[in-house]
C-alpha cells in the first residue's frame, strides 16, 4: 500500500508532467529555442520532447544554475530570450513591489513568457500542504505552522530546516489570485490548472501559439 508521502509526490509529478505538456503545446520548441528558466531546475526540461537551449538562473543559495542572479534584476538585454519560464517562484517574493519588479523583468527579457504560481484561492496551502493556512493572518499562520503542518508530518525535517522553511512559508510567501496575477502581466492570458474542479494553479502566458 502506498504511503501518504508517496501519493503526494506522485500527484505533484503528474501535475508537473501535465503542465510541461501544456507548455510544449503552446510553444513550438526546437533546439534553437532560447529559454530562460528563472528559479528552476533541470527537472522540468526532462519531461518534454526535444532539447531547447535552456539557461537556468538562480540565487546562489538555490541550487544548480548556469547563471547566478536575482529574478528582480535579470542580467540580460531586452528580448534576449525567446521564452522566459518561471515555475512556482514569484510567490516566494514577499513584497508586492518586488513581485512587480520580477514581472517587469520577465516581460522585458523575453519575447514570450510562461509564469506559473499557486492560486491563493485554492484551499490548501501548497508549500506546507495544510488546509486554509494561507488565509490566516501572518502571526496566526506562524503559530499554527510551528505546531502542525502536513508537510512536517510527511517530511519529518531536521530542526534547522523545519524552522527556516516554516518561517519562510508562513511569513514571506505571498500567494496571488488571478486578478493580482493579471495586474502583474496585463497582456497575458491566465490559464487555470484545476484539481477536483477548483483552480489550483495559475499561469500567465504571452506570445504562445494560438
Amino acid at each position: 500500500m502506498r504511503q501518504p508521502r508517496d501519493l503526494l509526490y506522485a500527484t505533484i509529478r503528474r501535475f508537473r508532467r501535465d503542465r510541461m505538456a501544456t507548455f510544449q503545446r503552446l510553444f513550438p520548441l526546437t533546439s534553437k529555442t532560447r529559454i530562460l528558466d528563472v528559479g528552476g531546475t533541470s527537472l522540468n526540461w526532462g519531461l518534454i520532447a526535444g532539447r531547447p537551449d535552456v539557461t537556468l538562473l538562480n540565487l546562489p543559495t538555490d541550487g544548480v544554475a548556469n547563471v547566478v542572479g536575482d529574478g528582480r534584476y535579470l542580467p540580460f538585454r531586452d528580448r534576449s530570450f525567446d521564452i522566459v519560464f518561471s515555475n512556482s517562484v514569484i510567490e516566494h517574493i514577499s513584497l508586492p513591489s518586488d513581485q512587480q519588479r520580477f514581472a517587469d523583468e520577465v516581460r522585458r527579457t523575453g519575447r514570450a513568457y510562461w509564469v506559473q504560481t499557486p492560486d491563493y484561492r485554492f484551499p490548501i496551502e501548497p508549500h506546507l500542504v495544510t488546509p486554509f493556512l494561507h488565509w490566516l493572518p501572518k502571526g496566526v499562520r506562524l503559530a499554527i505552522a510551528r505546531r502542525f503542518t502536513f508537510w512536517s508530518l510527511l517530511e519529518r525535517p531536521s530542526p534547522d530546516r523545519w524552522e527556516y522553511y516554516i518561517r519562510h512559508c508562513a511569513e514571506e510567501v505571498r500567494l496571488l489570485d488571478a486578478r493580482q496575477l493579471q495586474a502583474l502581466f496585463p497582456e497575458a492570458q491566465i490559464i487555470r490548472e484545476r484539481f477536483l474542479g477548483l483552480s489550483k494553479s495559475l499561469i500567465a502566458v504571452a506570445g504562445a501559439r494560438k
